[in-house]
């Protein structure tokens, strides 16, 4: 590539792998024909600050650059990596904003119970955050995805799901002080749903053919002209709106250098008076050297702070299939005759309908969920990661090199069912508290705080010398030391006090009352608060050694050897050895290459092994470092407790002190190319990576007190092949065109267990993937009765299945097999257009939300899809739904009738803008100025009905859908 002898600024330096360009929009300007070109290679830092150059890298990584992650409307940075890397596959399993519900998955899932997430370094420190909300992408540099042993070994015990690099923006030596502001505003819509819903005509026809409900009652007149058609997805959803600001300043000296930003930003989510995000963010990252370049030194700085309100039914699963408290089940199934709007509080729905939900009157409960101020809730976090790096160079090829950093989080979290809300009415009401207190008070109010603090300090003496002409040696020997300390509070206060409660103030609070037992025996006591707390330390802690020798740029060999302890394990098992190796070959260096087409070709190989002490997985933006504290060791818990003896203490977990690292070995071949003059580029990867010792269940005799207990047994294995292009096809000085697109395969098969999984709709077997479909197959309508048909184990249509006996592998899970995507950067005189897509193929999940819209037994109580006005019956034996009477639709759970393709093709982001010339804005203050019209996820092609095919789960429902946004911003530079 031809490039401008300003030359890859110190934040651009901060590649880590290699450097791709499939992703990379062109910011390279032609030159003159008679000017002089120079050409150059890229600069890639590896893990703990390990550098290289593109031709010398040997590793198989991917570099998303600054680019991809300015001006989008999304709270994570991890959203704007989706479809940019191959291997990588990203899904946003809730559009709520400020959720961490972010799954990241890097070359398959490598575990059967520990998590998908890989490790992520925040400037050269260690991170546990893993959602991300707080850290502005405005800040990011680039953020590099490492994904073999070579590249991912020198993080060691917690790098097996692979590893993603951030580094944040920094000044540069010699340069004036610059102001940038970053700005837009957009709006956000929910996205449609294809499951053809009732209006209260079709809603009533259904119910009369059905004989329930109000439709039964009413004659054909009365249905057609009845006066009511609410659309409930109009009354819970309205737009959403974004907005975001960034300032940001750099300077820099002849040896010091420093970037800082201010960010501001705010996004209110689509279902009303519930769910939004608001963040302020501030960045400052200082650099400096010493007159004599010996001595060099660093800090960076982030503080942030967020509060979002959200729907419970983002971290209470207990209420996701739930009508009355879940506003994206309820949208779809409201019926369509029932007016809106008609009750103004709690109270008023219970004096009208008490606790009786017939003919659908649920959504009144729902209505008032949503209404202001009736479930309030507000999460806060407030966040400081902070470090610095000291480097001195004690010889002309010997260095030591220091870096510390914190990582600390505090949350708050308020919860309250507000005591006139209705389903507090109706809770207090109802109970036995209403028995023996006339005025019972309702509501509850819950609160809770957590503090994290994480601390990682990586000392080194790195060794880089070159022996003669063609011979270099470089390595290192590393301490990394990582400390966490994590303690919460909570407590709950049931009883409010409608008089003088207010959210979050600590009044309203009423006393513990005592009441006679009806029954006899001791008193009845309500309103008792609550209380609990925890205290978790954890830690870790390696030493290592690096070492890569190059002969004459042609040939390249690199080693790493790694031993990591953990806190998590004990006896022998509490360390463990890891390594890797890795090799290349410049094939464009050889004689017989010159005058080839090809500018670089390079043939890599690598081979390691690594260790995974996480193997448990986490809920969505937690530190895997804190769950599992005691697997090693038996756990006890107040009750029947040891022989039966009444409040003793019994054993509550069996623990496995033998229970040890699961470890990851991967070999990986890949080939880099580039070529026609540096007009196309890209990389071919080709990997095996296998994990044993899984954590999973071992049978126990049942003298024991249980049936199995958790161990290390098993074989899991995924491999796959990825390839990654980018095609430059105009580069003049006035227009460029470059194409790209990326995609990556992987097949994921389970080797060994020491026992298969014999029930369940998702099992773990033997030769299958994991978390494969167990179902039998649906065969549609039995056109004699109208049953629905099914297959049987032997091949045979029946209209019953067991569950156990006729559910068969399908070779399907909710993992995609395929991903990628695709795009193009077109700029003509200052006008520019980038597209990018994304896509997940051979990926299949339960589309529950369908199952509830097909279900008859609802009829009168849930809307249905109009497509049931097309159930079989005596008069339309051809009826593509089973008879509304069928008396075997529950088997369908057993069969795969509700298992549906959830693959996608999304436009997932367009931008649309202008740039002004130079030549406009001379003589003025500003020195650039770009205006633009940006949308995301605006299209997206499925076959899937739901509201959103892209969120990672196995069953649909109540799953918060990712918004469209279109927005409109400048970014001025002065």
């Amino acid at each position: 590539m031809n490039v401008k002898l300003r030359v890859l600024t110190a934040g651009v330096l901060f590649f880590t792998g290699q450097a791709v360009f499939a992703q990379k929009k062109p910011s390279d300007t032609l030159k003159p024909k008679d000017a002089k070109e120079t050409k150059i290679d890229e600069v890639v830092v590896l893990g703990y600050s390990k550098v290289s150059t593109k031709a010398k890298d040997v590793t198989a990584s991917t570099t998303v650059t600054a680019e991809k992650f300015e001006n989008r409307p999304t709270t994570s940075f991890l959203n704007s990596l989706q479809g940019e890397a191959p291997g990588l596959t990203i899904n946003s399993t809730s559009g709520q904003p400020g959720s961490g519900k972010i799954d990241v998955i890097i070359r398959g899932v490598g575990s059967l119970s520990a998590g998908s997430e890989p490790l992520y370094v925040i400037d050269g420190i260690i991170s546990n955050a893993t959602q991300y909300r707080n850290l502005n992408d405005s800040d990011i540099e680039s953020a590099s995805i490492l994904k073999d042993a070579a590249a991912t070994s020198i993080y060691g015990n917690r790098a097996a799901n692979g590893v993603i690099v951030i580094n944040t923006k920094r000044g540069k030596y010699n340069s004036p002080m610059r102001f940038s502001y970053n700005g837009f505003t957009g709006v956000s819509f929910l996205p449609k749903t294809d499951y053809n819903m009732s209006n209260t005509q079709q809603a009533l026809t259904l119910e009369k053919r059905a004989g329930a409900g109000l439709g039964a009652t009413l004659t054909d007149a009365q249905i057609n002209s009845y006066p009511v058609n609410t659309d409930w997805r109009k009354v819970f959803f309205n737009a959403g709106f974004t907005q975001k600001h960034d300032v940001a300043m750099t300077v820099g000296g002849q040896n010091v250098n420093l970037y800082s930003s201010l960010g501001y930003f705010d996004q209110t989510g689509i279902v009303s008076n519930v769910s939004d995000f608001k963040r302020f963010t501030f960045r400052n990252n200082l650099n400096g050297k010493s007159e004599n370049g010996k001595f060099t030194y660093g800090a960076q700085v982030a503080l942030s702070f967020s509060k979002r309100h959200q729907l419970d039914e983002e971290t209470n699963a207990n209420i996701s299939n739930n009508s009355i408290q879940n506003p994206l089940h309820g949208a779809n199934a409201g019926l369509p005759y029932l007016p809106s709007g008609i009750y103004q509080n709690g109270q008023q729905i219970y004096d009208a309908i008490g606790t009786n939900f017939d003919g659908g009157k649920n959504i009144y409960s729902l209505e008032d969920v949503l209404r202001k101020g009736s479930m309030p809730n507000e999460r806060t976090e407030t966040g400081i990661i902070a470090n610095i790096n000291l480097g001195y160079k004690l010889t002309d090829y010997l260095t030591l090199n220091h870096k510390s950093g914190v990582d600390y989080k505090y949350q708050e979290t308020n919860f309250a069912r507000a005591p006139w809300n209705y389903l507090a009415i109706a809770t207090a009401m109802s109970g036995a508290n209403a028995t023996v207190n006339p005025k019972p008070f309702g509501g509850i109010e819950d609160f809770s705080k957590t503090r994290e603090f994480n601390y990682n300090a990586i000392t080194s003496l790195n060794f880089n010398k070159t022996f003669g002409d063609k011979h270099t040696i470089n390595g290192g020997v590393y301490l990394d030391y990582l400390k966490i300390i994590y303690n919460g509070t909570s407590q709950r206060r049931t009883g409010l006090n409608p008089i003088n409660w207010v959210f979050g103030a600590g009044t309203g609070y009423v006393d513990p009352v005592y009441y006679a037992n009806p029954s006899g025996g001791a008193p009845i006591v309500y309103y008792v608060p609550s209380a609990s707390a925890s205290k978790i330390k954890a830690g870790a802690l390696a030493y290592f050694a690096t070492a890569d020798y190059d002969y004459d740029s042609k040939y390249g060999v690199s080693a790493l050897i790694r031993r990591d302890g953990s806190y998590r394990f004990v006896s022998d098992n509490k360390w463990a050895t890891f390594w890797s190796v890795a090799g290349r070959w410049n094939i464009d260096k050889e004689n017989f290459m010159q005058g080839s087409i090809f500018d670089m070709l390079k043939l890599r190989v690598s081979y390691g092994e690594q260790g995974n002490q996480n193997i448990i997985a986490v809920s969505a933006g937690s530190n895997p470092m804190l769950v599992g504290t005691n697997l090693v060791r038996d756990t006890y818990v107040a009750g029947t407790g040891y022989n039966n003896i009444a409040g003793a203490l019994g054993v509550g977990v069996f623990a496995n002190p033998d229970v040890k690292w699961e470890r990851l070995a991967q070999t990986n071949i890949g080939l880099d190319f580039r070529l026609l003059n540096r007009r196309l580029e890209g990389n071919i990867d080709v990997y095996d990576k296998t994990t044993k010792d899984l954590y999973n269940d071992i049978n126990l005799s049942a003298v024991t007190g249980t049936t199995s207990i958790k161990g290390n047994n098993g074989k899991l294995q995924n491999r796959g092949i990825e390839v990654l292009l980018r095609y430059n096809i105009i580069q003049t000085e006035s227009t460029k065109l470059s194409i790209y697109g990326n995609t990556a395969y992987n097949k994921n098969k389970i080797l060994s267990l020491v026992k298969d999984d014999n029930a369940g709709t998702t099992r773990n077997v033997v030769g299958g993937p994991i978390d494969q479909w167990f179902l039998a197959p649906y065969l549609g309508v039995n056109p004699a009765n109208g049953q629905a048909l099914y297959e049987d184990i032997n091949g045979n249509p029946t209209e019953t299945i067991n569950n156990t006996t006729d559910a068969r592998a399908t070779g399907k899970n909710m993992f995609p097999v395929w991903s990628g995507g695709f795009g193009f950067n077109f700029e003509y005189k200052g006008v520019f257009v980038d597209a990018h897509f994304t896509y997940q193929a051979d990926v299949w999940k339960y589309d529950n939300a369908m199952a509830w819209l097909y279900d008859p037994s609802s009829i009168g109580s849930w809307n249905q899809s109009a497509d049931m006005l097309n159930a079989w019956s005596p008069t339309n034996l051809n009826g593509d739904i089973p008879s509304l009477t069928a008396t075997n639709l529950q088997l369908a759970d057993y069969s795969d009738r509700f298992l549906k393709d959830a693959s996608f093709v999304r436009l997932k982001n367009l931008s649309v803008g202008y740039s002004l010339p130079k030549s406009v804005l001379q003589n003025t203050f500003v020195k650039g100025l770009k205006v633009f019209v940006q949308a995301e996820n605006i299209l997206t092609w499925t076959k899937w009905r739901g509201y959103d095919p892209e969120p990672n789960f196995a069953y649909s429902l109540s799953v918060y859908p990712n918004m469209k946004t279109v927005s409109l911003g400048a970014n001025i530079e002065f």
